[in-house]
């Protein structure tokens, strides 16, 4: 099990296929995605990476995370998470992550926090039908109707579906096929749309349902300090 990487979303846009169609993809952009520090089964009790990504201003970082950025020999990070991995793909502290970590027509799963769209009610929320347009129904045309709550069961159960907050809920998207990849812009292309606003973070792993792809480099793709990509 290789590691993931942490990368920015930057919007959608389309490429063309050799045939000359078009197909929509979304843009991951990876922002020094760098490893941090170790995670091992003698010292945590588990094997994993800590990555981090982007650049943080030192005043607005701890004291203790300096010190810990400083052991590893690399910038204050702004985003930071851990991708639990087999001890044979554990990769050196301090060396950075390329797009080279994922080959085209891979396919990946994906993790972000969907776009956060406040209050809504049931037909947007949950795609309810709604009530009757005539027949003795007004105003409530578009209420979620009966929540069950008479003498039987005399109570509105736990996560029945009605009207609340919509979004900004962690979401994973599997299979996604990786459409092509940017070396030289760190670049990673995703065939279809990926969750989250424009500027998050997103998580992006090899897909757990699918064998990894024949090209796919173990451990992983990586430029070390003071190396070419």
């Amino acid at each position: 099990m290789r590691s993931g990487v942490i990368a920015k979303k930057l919007g959608m846009t389309r490429i063309y296929n050799d045939a000359g169609e078009h197909v929509p993809v979304t843009v991951l952009a990876l922002e020094g995605c760098t490893v941090v520090a170790h995670r091992t089964v003698e010292k945590d009790g588990y094997v994993a990476l800590q990555l981090g990504a982007g650049t943080a201003k030192v005043k607005n970082v701890s004291k203790a995370e300096r010190v810990r950025f400083g052991n590893a020999n690399v910038e204050p990070k702004m985003k930071i998470a851990e991708f639990r991995v087999d001890e044979a793909c554990l990769l050196p502290v301090g060396s950075e992550i390329s797009a080279e970590h994922y080959v085209q027509g891979q396919l990946v799963d994906v993790t972000g926090t969907t776009v956060g769209k406040g209050f809504a009610g049931a037909m947007k929320r949950h795609n309810f039908g709604g009530l009757r347009a005539t027949h003795g129904v007004s105003v409530s045309h578009r209420s979620h109707g009966s929540t069950g709550g008479r003498q039987d069961p005399g109570k509105t159960f736990k996560n029945k579906r009605m009207a609340g907050h919509m979004g900004q809920t962690r979401i994973t998207t599997q299979n996604l096929t990786v459409a092509r990849v940017d070396v030289e812009r760190g670049l990673i292309l995703v065939h279809g749309a990926v969750p989250g606003s424009e500027g998050a973070w997103i998580y992006v792993r090899d897909a757990v349902k699918r064998p990894l792809h024949a090209d796919a480099p173990k451990p992983g793709a990586v430029k070390t300090k003071g190396e070419a990509a």
